[in-house]
């Protein structure tokens, strides 16, 4: 494995971890509200009132099952952009924009898609919490694609 050339490139790959650390923060956020403060299931029920208390806690067991994926892949994708960078893949930056892109669309889906009550449907904290790892991948794109300064002679 080869180190990264630039302070940019090392710079991008702590901003990855960052985002990595967020994603795992955001994937578990769920499952401590469904633990102790029930945002998420207050937030449906509040949307639906007339569902019942077992088909509250079935909507929120299919959002914790969701975000879970979307959690796990957003895992993978930190990891293997980080790697492909640490490497020096020459597809690491168009590869780490793909994955910003992606997981901004993502996020901004689970913050502002509204379900059939007219209600979104996420509780907005637990949607800007998946949004939130979108600022590292934002500082990490920035900084991959920035160009390295000329060396003063």
């Amino acid at each position: 494995m080869t180190m990264p050339k630039t302070r940019h490139e090392r710079g991008a790959i702590a901003a990855m971890y960052a985002g990595l650390g967020l994603t795992v923060v955001a994937t578990i956020a769920p499952y401590a509200d469904r633990a102790t403060t029930h945002l998420l299931a207050d937030h449906i029920r509040a949307g639906y009132p007339a569902f019942s208390r077992p088909r509250v806690d079935s909507a929120v067991t299919t959002y914790l099952v969701l975000l879970s994926v979307i959690g796990a892949l957003g895992v993978i994708a930190w990891l293997g952009t980080a790697w492909a960078v640490k490497a020096g893949k020459r597809w690491a930056r168009p590869a780490a924009t793909v994955m910003f892109v992606l997981g901004t669309s993502v996020g901004l889906t689970g913050l502002l898609t509204e379900d059939t009550s007219g209600e979104t449907g996420l509780p907005p904290v637990l949607g800007w919490a998946g949004l939130a790892p979108c600022l590292a991948g934002l500082l990490a794109v920035a900084l991959l694609w920035r160009r390295p300064r000329p060396v003063a002679q």
